[in-house]
């Protein structure tokens, strides 16, 4: 299982969500190759399908499922939705559920 993580340098969000990737994995037992990559511009998003950060892509499938990439792509900040409230990146709940669905 690989886990890519895109952001933003600007991102005030994208270490939590890297925190809440590695609790996800602990709490499922499960190991995966992390890897992080910057977006560099609303071109590089275009390029890399970065819909927002962070972006969270589980064996190139984003952490919401396929039909989240309908939202488009753009450089710009993520929101994530979870039990009616709204964060700027998902829980470690979130993350499990990905997680279990891809396992």
């Amino acid at each position: 299982m690989t886990i890519e993580l895109f952001y933003f340098d600007g991102c005030p969000s994208w270490k939590q969500a890297l925190e809440n990737i590695e609790r996800a994995l602990q709490e499922e037992g499960l190991e995966a190759e992390v890897k992080t990559t910057r977006v560099e511009s609303e071109a590089d998003a275009q390029a890399k399908r970065f819909i927002g950060s962070p972006t969270i892509r589980i064996d190139g499938v984003d952490l919401e499922g396929q039909q989240a990439e309908e939202k488009g792509y753009g450089f710009g900040c993520r929101v994530y939705s979870y039990d009616g409230r709204y964060a700027p990146y998902p829980s470690v709940e979130q993350i499990r559920a990905a997680l279990r669905q891809h396992a």
